[in-house]
């Protein structure tokens, strides 16, 4: 690991994470019976049966984020609306209407807290570096996204829609082969409506994450897109194997793009066989080890925090939102101030901006 030692920063420094599954857990038991039914599942997270008043409220909550867990830190979040597999495209409409306009619903019971739902990129920076410094309840900015855009099959008129209410990324697949594209457990490209989808979504500026893709659909969207596109959260397959993370290949692809990528807290996708006892007890050390061979491929620009929270078994070292400030002190110890401003908000900040249309 590089050998920096800096002085702790002054305050916190800002987060700005690409993708968390958090909306979805606070708004599942509010779901329609049918929609529930549709997608197989009664609860969504671990230990939500257990407790079901525990987990939808986002000023406190027993899950990974809340603004209690944020705490003082400065937080942009995209809170991504996950579309599970098993809705068709017309169930998946109504499905990411509701859980949006929960979400919607939990910042605005929030705002005296500082949290802000935002609907473009130029209203984060001063969001996050105007927070004053330590203060209890910083604000935690959402940002809204979309984790398997199978609903644009249905209407490709979403799109534009969407985006004039905030949407500013979405994914077109999750792991099954789906009407727009295909995720890791098949070998189908983009369908046509899928392509018609991503020159869309570029046309609006919504932009396309290419996490969960299979090899295929991720050649076929680097073929076609003509705006850079994002991994919100994807790990290095040279450093662990599984097929959810991105070959050096696809790094470099979308680094010369002008991309970003996320570093995902899934224990799976960290180290290999990492799971149960073993999966808690990965060390910031070998989180890092995905970015320190990233920063070998010249991506100091390009690396971001995607940490999947609220949709994955994580190590103990990154189990919440409050578990960030001691992260950061391993990351300044090894990477400087600089190095790791730009790993926690700069370079997924600057990125957003950049790809902000005019007004």
């Amino acid at each position: 690991m590089n050998e920096a030692s800096p002085a702790p920063a002054a305050q916190p420094i800002p987060v700005f994470d690409l993708h968390c599954d958090t909306a979805d857990r606070l708004s599942w038991q509010t779901l329609s019976g049918s929609l529930r039914k549709a997608a197989g599942m009664h609860f969504y997270g671990p230990g939500d049966e257990a407790d079901p008043a525990g987990c939808r409220q986002l000023a406190s909550n027993h899950g990974a984020i809340s603004v209690e867990k944020v705490g003082a830190t400065p937080w942009a979040q995209c809170f991504a609306c996950f579309v599970p597999d098993e809705l068709s495209p017309e169930e998946a409409v109504a499905f990411e209407a509701h859980v949006s306009a929960y979400l919607a619903d939990q910042v605005a019971a929030c705002a005296e807290l500082g949290t802000v739902a935002v609907t473009r990129a130029s209203q984060v920076r001063p969001l996050l570096e105007g927070a004053p410094a330590g203060e209890k309840g910083a604000h935690l900015v959402a940002v809204r996204t979309i984790e398997n855009a199978r609903l644009f099959a249905a209407d490709l008129g979403l799109v534009e829609r969407l985006a004039r209410q905030g949407l500013l990324m979405a994914s077109l697949s999750w792991n099954a082969a789906g009407p727009l594209a295909s995720g890791h457990d098949t070998h189908e490209g983009l369908s046509a409506t899928g392509a018609a989808a991503l020159a869309e979504m570029e046309r609006c500026g919504v932009v396309m994450d290419v996490s969960h893709l299979n090899d295929e659909c991720f050649a076929d969207v680097a073929a076609r897109a003509r705006r850079p596109f994002v991994a919100s959260h994807s790990n290095s397959r040279a450093v662990c194997g599984h097929l959810r993370n991105l070959t050096d290949d696809q790094f470099r692809c979308i680094r010369d793009a002008g991309g970003v990528v996320g570093l995902n807290y899934c224990t799976g996708f960290l180290v290999d066989g990492a799971r149960g006892e073993a999966g808690r007890a990965v060390t910031p050390a070998q989180v890092m080890t995905h970015i320190e061979h990233w920063l070998d491929l010249d991506g100091e620009d390009v690396v971001a925090l995607g940490g999947d929270l609220d949709g994955a078994s994580v190590p103990d070292c990154l189990a919440d939102a409050a578990a960030m400030p001691a992260f950061q002190q391993a990351l300044l110890a090894n990477f400087g101030e600089a190095l790791t401003r730009k790993l926690c908000y700069g370079n997924a900040l600057a990125f957003f901006e950049r790809m902000e249309l005019p007004a």
